[in-house]
């Protein structure tokens, strides 16, 4: 029989859910999710690995970890949450992200909704309540009616197999950047490694290669990095920014990957050589992601106008490297993939860093790593490196990772990670088939790459929390996708993606960066207000696709389907 506690639905008083929502993760996401379900009454708790509030900047604590994201658009657009707080710096780094998350707990008492330190480690679907009993790292036993993943795109660590073989026999300090201890690390005089030139290592190494000994960057990839053009920002500064913020925050939804600036919507084929020049200039002076989604709308559609948007970019980047064959690897000739198929990152010092004397590039095409040794790495010429700390900027199980490293058992047992094998399939890039009242944020098949801030996340939230409005004033306990409208959707993202050219770059927005992943294009291609559109129409149409019912038509279904 339906119940209802303090607002709130549950399925009968003997097999009652301990709470309506559990999240996952004490980010932007979780936080967002944790304030409005409370508002609105559920009973909700949210389970964070970390020790406070930050999400990715819990764990960002690598030298020089930076936010790519102008401060402007990288905090919630609730006047409370920015009035009095300044940034100091356009692109702020990681030690002020985690000094703004707890100006927010302050001002909204967060925290003693969290239970920290606490990793969820399995998921099992009761289908006769529809309850999820969730099991964490601490041994605590959780039922809850809903689980809402708000753990992000990059936070499964990945390192690759042939480096783990001999990880143990390496004898100095060595840390992955998405695992750096809370305790500082020293790398002043010493001889440092960093493996991979993806956003971490390209931060690490522009900082570590200021006062090292040596540093050497192992490269299997250049990287396609763009100028942050930081600077500082005073408190008057910020007071004159701010009155823009209401505005800027208003017009956020309508730009494709949620910045305030929005693709130029003409092609780059009408207008002259010499005004796409003045355009690139333009864009390249303004700096941070400007150059990438701020350009001409058919650069990520036709092959040559991104050849002439990769080649201007090499062009300036070859001017700051001293040394040819260095300025070939880093910057070469030919485009190593499509321009901006690869996530670029942005850089102060990188490019130059590698004309000091205590700066070395491997590239592991080449010369590919072979072992760890007792002193450092031994690559496939025979060479040994000797290092005194090593870093491994290996990156992520990137979107799916952070579902399927969760031991989830939905209908008739099956795992997540079991359904994905050969690729992921969602519906509206949020919920599976199969696992009822199951949900993940930024999963596979939605906006995860391009929609990072804080005002994207809300977006998100805002769908989620009126989800479960609708579920609870309906009286209704269970909500799944239909095979047909996942399928229907699947289909949807891969011709999208198929009409663009992030196809063509081994990335790991196309799976293509673990192997054995199925490859498949993980994030939707048409944008922010394509996608957040669907979603509202979705739910406007009383969440056309899903299935929903309450209590006694789903304990009728699990009898059925235990027969």
């Amino acid at each position: 029989m339906n119940a209802t506690k303090n607002g709130s639905v549950v399925a009968d008083d003997t097999q009652e859910a301990d709470l309506d929502v559990l999240i996952v993760g004490a980010g932007f996401a979780g936080l967002y999710h944790l304030r409005k379900l409370r508002e609105a009454g559920f009973r909700v708790r949210v389970h964070e690995a970390g020790s406070y509030l930050g999400g990715a900047w819990y764990w960002n604590k690598y030298p020089g970890a930076r936010v790519d994201s102008e401060n402007s658009i990288y905090q919630y657009t609730d006047p409370l949450l920015w009035q009095d707080f300044d940034f100091t710096e356009r692109f702020p780094g990681g030690d002020e992200l985690r000094r703004y998350f707890q100006y927010v707990d302050e001002k909204l008492d967060l925290s003693k909704d969290i239970e920290f330190d606490s990793r969820i480690e399995s998921a099992h679907f009761d289908a006769s309540n529809d309850v999820w009993t969730v099991r964490t790292s601490k041994g605590e036993v959780v039922r809850t009616r809903f689980v809402d993943l708000c753990v992000g795109q990059s936070s499964a660590v990945y390192i690759p197999e042939d480096l783990k073989a001999t990880m143990g026999e390496f004898g100095g300090e060595m840390h992955h950047t998405a695992l750096w201890p809370e305790d500082s690390v020293e790398w002043d005089g010493k001889r440092v490694a960093v493996i991979g030139a993806g956003a971490s290592g390209v931060q690490v190494f522009q900082e570590v290669a200021k006062s090292a000994d040596q540093v050497t960057m192992f490269q299997r990839t250049p990287n396609i990095a763009l100028p942050m053009q930081q600077r500082p920002y005073s408190s008057a500064d910020q007071q004159e920014l701010k009155k823009a913020y209401p505005d800027m925050h208003a017009r956020l939804p309508g730009h494709y990957g949620g910045a305030e600036f929005d693709f130029i919507h003409q092609s780059a084929r009408d207008v002259t050589p010499e005004e796409r020049e003045r355009v690139f200039e333009e864009l390249w002076s303004y700096g941070g992601f400007r150059f990438w989604v701020g350009g001409f709308e058919d650069v990520y559609t036709d092959e040559e106008v991104n050849t002439w948007v990769y080649n201007f970019w090499r062009d300036k980047t070859r001017a700051r490297i001293k040394d040819p064959e260095l300025a070939e690897k880093l910057a070469p000739t030919k485009p190593p993939h499509p321009f901006g198929t690869k996530r670029p990152c942005l850089e102060q010092s990188y490019y130059d860093a590698f004309n000091q004397d205590n700066v070395e590039l491997v590239d592991l095409r080449a010369t590919p790593i072979s072992r760890f040794s007792k002193h450092g790495l031994i690559t496939s010429d025979g060479v040994e490196r000797e290092f005194d700390l090593i870093v491994l900027a290996t990156g992520f199980d990137a979107v799916t990772g952070n579902v399927t490293r969760i031991d989830v058992h939905g209908l008739s047992d099956q795992t997540i990670d079991d359904k994905w094998k050969n690729g992921a399939t969602t519906y509206l890039g949020a919920m599976t088939a199969g696992f009822p009242n199951f949900f993940f944020m930024n999963g596979p098949q939605s906006l995860n790459a391009i929609c990072g801030g804080p005002p994207c996340q809300e977006q998100y939230g805002d769908w989620f929390v009126g989800c479960m409005k609708y579920m609870r004033e309906h009286g209704l306990t269970r909500i799944e996708p239909q095979e047909q409208a996942e399928r229907e959707w699947s289909d949807h993202v891969n011709a999208l993606g198929a009409q663009t050219l992030f196809v063509k770059a081994d990335s790991w927005y196309m799976a293509a960066n673990v192997p054995g992943k199925a490859r498949q294009i993980l994030f939707y291609t048409g944008g922010q207000p394509m996608y957040f559109g669907k979603l509202r129409e979705v739910a406007a149409a009383g969440y056309d696709g899903f299935d929903l019912s309450g209590p006694d038509q789903n304990s009728s279904q699990a009898m059925e389907d235990a027969a």
